[in-house]
């Protein structure tokens, strides 16, 4: 074979590769082409977006605040006659509203964090 031959092949794999990629590349837009239409169809057989009447409007006393109190544990009741306890003898929550609703502050003279190597709650 002469160099001829070489070079006319080696051309010709080229225009191949280009052919190729753009080949895939037309099928690559038109699969891009047809989600987007996919898409838009199924966008119109959904319902509505609400419009502004059908939005949640604030209730008539304003915003609801959060409620802060202190709480303490609720012990879990004893069972009676050693039978067990089921789910419906317990109370809703863990924790119930506590007697003293002060809130706890760090006093004076008392340790300021853990492992500080204070007395404690003096």
């Amino acid at each position: 074979m002469s160099t001829t031959t070489f070079e006319l092949a080696a051309t010709s794999s080229e225009v191949l590769n280009v052919i190729a990629a753009f080949a895939g590349g037309l099928f690559i837009a038109g699969a891009l082409v047809w989600a987007v239409q996919f898409g838009m169809r199924v966008m119109d057989r959904e319902l509505p977006h609400p419009s502004p009447e059908e939005q949640p409007k604030l209730p008539e006393g304003g915003p609801v605040r959060e409620l802060r109190e202190m709480r303490e544990p609720d012990e879990v009741p004893r069972s009676e006659g050693g039978e067990r306890l089921m789910p419906y003898d317990l109370r809703h929550a863990s924790s119930k509203r506590g007697e003293d609703q002060k809130r706890k502050r760090w006093l004076p003279g008392s340790s300021g964090s853990f492992g500080s190597g204070g007395l404690g709650h003096v």
